[in-house]
């Protein structure tokens, strides 16, 4: 049996500064790196989700209701779509990039990067991405799989959107998940509906 920490998009567009920013972001992507400097041991894996978008269609608009649809934020390859500098990325195994072609909320809906592909901001101004999603890529619940995980501990950013869809789908995937939320930052400033939605469905909420 395996335990996994999955960091959520802790990504510059969704920090201060950024086109989707989350107020604290910043401050949880610091805190992220704390606590996994003193606890990366008690995890046999750490893992990274990121908003990967190339052509993401009505997930992106002009004229956002900022329920479905959302500035354009974290394309792939750009600056925005980096993790931000305040995330030590030291004992990430894995980044898992999701939303190329559609809008993402979970984790589960991403893929494995390659290992040689490090996951930062090169985008040339002006240019264009274009990424063939391979038939055979790697999910994250099959990564996980594969590692003999039974247990996830989730971080990450927004609480109220990618975190709680995360969480939900590793429930689902029968996963024993954890979200710690003192390490996530929403965007609707009372928090309380998403907790209890996630706590509803088996999610264990350390509020510690």
């Amino acid at each position: 049996m395996s335990r996994a920490l999955i960091i959520v998009d802790v990504q510059n567009d969704f920090c201060e500064g950024g086109t989707l920013a989350v107020e604290g972001g910043a401050d949880v992507a610091a805190a992220i790196t704390e606590y996994v400097d003193a606890n990366q041991q008690h995890f046999d894996h750490i893992v990274a989700t990121q908003d990967w978008h190339i052509e993401p269609g009505d997930h992106f608009s002009d004229d956002p209701d900022m329920v479905d649809s959302w500035p354009p934020h974290c394309r792939a390859r750009s600056k925005g779509a980096e993790l931000h500098e305040d995330l030590d990325p030291e004992y990430i195994q894995a980044y898992f990039r999701k939303g190329q072609y559609t809008a993402a909320y979970s984790g589960f809906e991403g893929v494995l990067a390659p290992e040689d592909d490090v996951p930062t901001g090169d985008l040339k101004a002006g240019a264009t991405v274009e990424e063939v999603l391979d038939e055979d890529a790697i999910g994250l619940d099959d990564w996980l799989q594969s590692h003999d995980v039974e247990d996830v501990v989730i971080v990450g950013l927004a609480t109220d959107y990618c975190v709680k869809a995360t969480a939900l789908d590793a429930v689902q995937a029968g996963y024993n998940t954890t979200v710690i939320a003192g390490l996530t930052a929403g965007i609707a400033g009372d928090l309380s509906d998403t907790f209890g939605e996630m706590e509803a469905a088996g999610v264990d909420v350390d509020h510690s």
